[in-house]
């Protein structure tokens, strides 16, 4: 008997230099680092974390997760 494959949850990986720190506003859109698009959200905190360490002496540079699944396929709450 097959298993069903696991459902596919894209996360996407970013980041790059904040104006302020306060606020999500990237200071040059033309530098962001695309870091790519994972299948779930364990493999894209793996490279968010080693991103986020590789850049830890430049305070105003940030990584994020976004949870592209939830923008693709928004829920009830939407």
């Amino acid at each position: 008997m097959s298993k069903k494959p696991k459902k596919q949850l894209l996360h996407l990986v970013v980041g790059g230099e904040l104006e302020d720190l306060k606020e999500i506003t990237f200071k040059d859109l033309s530098k962001v680092d695309i870091v790519g698009l994972y299948p779930d959200y364990a493999s894209a905190h793996a490279v968010w974390k080693q991103k986020a360490q590789m850049t830890v002496d430049n305070a105003e540079m940030r990584y994020f997760v976004v949870h592209l699944h939830r923008l693709l396929e928004p829920g009830p709450e939407a």
